[in-house]
């Protein structure tokens, strides 16, 4: 199968250009990225509509990648309980190699066809869950080996890859194809590849979190107050909501623990 992530970079001699000419390049490939997503779209929505349903029903999203499409996976999942006040393992970052991978890389570990699914299984991943792979070359035997038995445990299956027609379609039932082309370094997916995925991560989590009820207006109501600069943001979103002083705010919200559980006990 020929993977366009594999493909030859358009930019040859990089050795020999200068940091200005580097840096120009590398930004004109990274302004093709957001063009790529928006033709994704109608795929993304249809993986978003079909998450929110599992949530729904208490279910959980999980993310399960290798190397660089491993590591979005963890962090978009990692920043979910701050930013929307979810509880730990609503949604659930997996990558081949273990939590050790996310610094060094782990030799083979996304060779093995069978350890995607067993570091599910720890999870006890069940029918309301969605799995959803992350894979730039879309041929990831430690996701696809993954996505293979949720289907055959009627698990919903989703995929994010950058190379049309891939194996990892296969055992998707809501695949997102992002094909952003050739990268400035020849095969480099953290690159292009790498900004595609966490685009499309940021739309799902962010879709998913509000249409389950964790954003009012267009504000994080339900944030952890976790140091002084969302302290103090929080505190601002009170005053605006209730009219009170900032110091009266503060003590609101500190009392508690949200904008939203201070605004709503305040109006009782």
């Amino acid at each position: 199968m020929k993977r366009i992530t594999e493909s030859e970079s358009h930019y040859h001699n990089l050795e020999s250009k200068s940091i200005r000419e580097l840096l120009v390049g590398i930004n004109q490939e990274d302004i093709t990225v957001p063009k790529a997503v928006s033709k994704a779209i109608p795929a993304i929505e249809k993986l978003v509509e079909k998450a929110v349903e599992q949530l729904n029903k208490g279910g959980r999203i999980f993310y399960i990648g290798a190397g660089t499409s491993g590591r979005l996976g963890v962090v978009d999942a990692s920043e979910c309980p701050p930013t929307f006040g979810v509880p730990h393992g609503l949604v659930v970052g997996i990558m081949a190699g273990g939590d050790q991978a996310m610094r060094k890389a782990v030799e083979f570990a996304e060779d093995n066809t069978s350890l995607g699914w067993a570091d599910l299984q720890e999870h006890l991943v069940h029918s309301n869950d969605i799995v959803i792979g992350i894979a730039a070359s879309g041929t990831t035997p430690y996701v696809i080996g993954a996505l293979e038995e949720c289907q055959k445990n009627k698990i919903p299956t989703g995929c994010i890859t950058c190379n049309p027609n891939s194996p990892i379609i296969l055992p998707s039932d809501f695949p997102i194809e992002v094909v952003v082309g050739p990268e400035f370094v020849t095969g480099s997916t953290r690159m292009k590849s790498g900004t595609a995925q966490k685009l499309v991560l940021n739309m799902i989590s962010t879709a998913c979190m509000i249409r389950m009820g964790r954003v009012k207006g267009n504000r994080m109501v339900d944030m952890q107050l976790s140091n002084n600069k969302l302290v103090d943001r929080g505190t601002q979103m009170v005053m605006q909501d209730t009219g009170v002083t900032y110091d009266e705010a503060k003590v609101l919200l500190l009392k508690h623990g949200s904008v939203r559980m201070a605004v709503e006990n305040f109006k009782k």
